[in-house]
């Protein structure tokens, strides 16, 4: 029988639970400042921005089935018509910078937002775009087919959206009355611990995402708009400043456990502790594998840099790391020197055996920093 609506914000756990999930937050938290840190540091974290959110943009539509790998996405990436899959992960990623551009201006995570990324996100790609930006009119569900019958979950009714994104922003940023939020539907009891809108923010951060798929409040998106979130309250809580840390790849590998402790959350008996805890531990093993990339990005960068003569090629060279396949046009564009330098430095680089490219292609020549993609891939 399928699991139907949810309880509002804010939520509880057991004790035991708690403790738990305080335990791997310090560590999560740790690692994560010091990614941070590092990103200040470095001489390619601007670079970086951009192809951290490009794979990021892969990882999450791969969790939704689209078939698309990083590499796809960096070598079709100009292409002039594109496939669905190829419109989907930039559909993303535009949707990731934009709402990143709208923290980073001082505006909060709020449903206006949200729908404004929503249209964003499914601008020409499949599925419900005649609705992009609204929420639903009428009941979904999620399931194996097209059959509420077979449902393994029903989410609230259309006509209750609105009243539970309000009740998740407030969670998100406080009520604007400074009122706090309601715990009337908890159980309070000795045993249990509530998380509410004072808690720490990659808590929050949990809490928020699962709590935005239960709604579901689109018709089509709400997978890839609930891990735009993810990034985004990261933000607006200072835990990060720029979109550095993301957890998709973390959750697609582990898929089905993502959706089961997911569906675990709602209906009236909700198991948040397991969900919060799966979470965090995702969270902690994605700090681990970033701070990794980052270090060994950091030290290509700096190894290529030793082996470039000329100003041009060590520009052209750092450019590679936010554009790892490119093309004269694209250096000359992007750092304002002539057709002529950027080629003459980008077959320097090749010279060194930094970047490759196919010797017996004439025109249009792509220039690949297949190392970068071997380390972020």
């Amino acid at each position: 029988m399928a699991i139907q609506g949810l309880m509002k914000l804010p939520i509880e756990v057991q004790n035991t639970d708690a403790i738990k999930i305080l335990n791997v937050l310090s560590k999560a938290s740790n690692k994560i400042g010091r990614l941070e840190e590092k990103f200040k540091h470095s001489i390619v974290s601007e670079a970086l921005v951009q192809i951290l959110s490009l794979s990021e943009s892969v990882e999450s539509t791969r969790i939704e089935g689209t078939q698309v790998t990083f590499t796809d996405m960096v070598e079709e990436k100009d292409d002039k018509h594109p496939r669905w899959e190829i419109i989907e992960v930039n559909n993303y990623q535009n949707a990731l910078l934009e709402g990143f551009e709208r923290i980073q201006n001082g505006y909060p995570i709020s449903t206006r937002l949200i729908q404004e990324l929503h249209q964003t996100l499914m601008q020409g790609a499949r599925g419900s775009i005649h609705a992009s930006g609204q929420f639903r009119k009428i009941q979904n569900f999620i399931g194996p087919n097209n059959k509420i019958e077979d449902a393994s979950y029903i989410p609230i009714p259309a006509d209750q959206i609105d009243d539970y994104m309000e009740n998740m922003e407030y969670f998100i940023n406080g009520h604007p009355y400074g009122k706090k939020l309601s715990t009337q539907h908890l159980n309070h009891h000795n045993d249990r611990y509530i998380f509410d809108e004072n808690s720490d923010p990659l808590i929050k951060t949990a809490i928020v995402h699962a709590q935005f798929e239960s709604i579901h409040p689109f018709l089509d998106g709400n997978g890839r708009l609930g891990r735009i979130l993810i990034v985004l309250y990261l933000m607006q809580t200072k835990l990060v400043t720029k979109p550095i840390f993301f957890v998709s790849e973390e959750l697609e590998k582990e898929r089905m456990r993502y959706y089961d402790l997911l569906n675990g959350v709602r209906g009236s008996e909700p198991d948040w502790g397991s969900w919060i805890l799966f979470f965090l531990n995702a969270c902690n093993r994605m700090a681990d594998k970033i701070n990794d990339k980052l270090d060994r990005a950091e030290e290509l960068a700096k190894e290529g840099l030793r082996l470039c003569e000329t100003p041009s090629d060590k520009k052209v060279w750092l450019y590679t790391f936010s554009n790892p396949f490119t093309s004269v046009a694209s250096v000359t564009n992007a750092i304002n020197i002539s057709s002529n330098t950027a080629r003459k430095s980008l077959n320097n680089l090749v010279e060194k055996g930094l970047l490759f490219t196919d010797r017996y292609t004439k025109r249009n020549k792509k220039y690949r920093n297949y190392e970068l993609v071997r380390i972020l891939s």
